[in-house]
């Protein structure tokens, strides 16, 4: 069965079929000027057709054991995709990838959703380090990491070609125990995890 990862009542991410390639453009489309800002790929995206070679590779890469992106469904809607970009299982490290359609911005839908991601990595996949690269003015791509409590590397100069113009990277790191740590902290605020379970993660599942 496709990976399916509920995050909430509002939210699920899931393994897309290659076959939803039209339902992915719908929203490359309607939401194209604001992606467009800092999507690489958008101009290569002009009809239904052109998101499906990515869809294969994620339906492919996913069941091989390497890097894929979920749908993001918002109420049941189509918002977005997030996803990691590979798996190193050698170091135990993987990178994270996002965007967002234009109507959904705004609603805490990609937090939620990352944080689920973490989630997925450190425990199914068992990774010990996840980074994010954002461009340095990419305010609503860095507010992520940065909520989430992840780590400020520092700055790749000139490291993405962006159309017509270099943009610089600001890295983003979170570390196994720095995420360990941050779930022990709620848990304290909430009360010992026996008595207050509500901290916990939804548990994983594939159906």
């Amino acid at each position: 069965m496709p990976l399916r990862l509920k995050v909430d009542r509002e939210i699920t991410l899931r393994l897309l079929n290659p076959d939803e390639a039209a339902v992915v453009f719908a929203e490359v489309n309607r939401s194209r000027e604001h992606l467009r800002e800092w999507m690489p790929w958008l101009d290569r995206t002009q009809q239904a057709d052109d998101s499906r070679p990515f869809l294969e590779q994620c339906w492919r890469s996913y069941h091989n054991g390497g890097g894929f992106s979920l749908g993001i469904f918002y109420q049941g809607e189509f918002a977005g995709m997030a996803g990691f970009h590979a798996f190193d299982v050698t170091n135990r490290i993987t990178s994270l990838g996002y965007w967002l359609g234009r109507d959904y911005v705004g609603r805490g839908v990609m937090h939620r959703s990352v944080e689920r991601l973490l989630q997925y990595a450190y425990q199914a996949r068992q990774m010990n380090r996840i980074y994010v690269r954002c461009a340095t003015e990419n305010r609503r791509s860095r507010a992520i990491p940065e909520r989430l409590g992840f780590v400020h590397e520092g700055t790749q100069r000139e490291a993405e070609w962006l159309y017509d113009h270099y943009v610089d990277l600001e890295i983003y790191s979170q570390l196994r125990r720095e995420w360990e740590a941050q779930l022990a902290e709620k848990a304290a605020k909430q009360g010992s995890p026996e008595k207050s379970p509500r901290w916990r993660w939804p548990a994983l599942h594939s159906g």
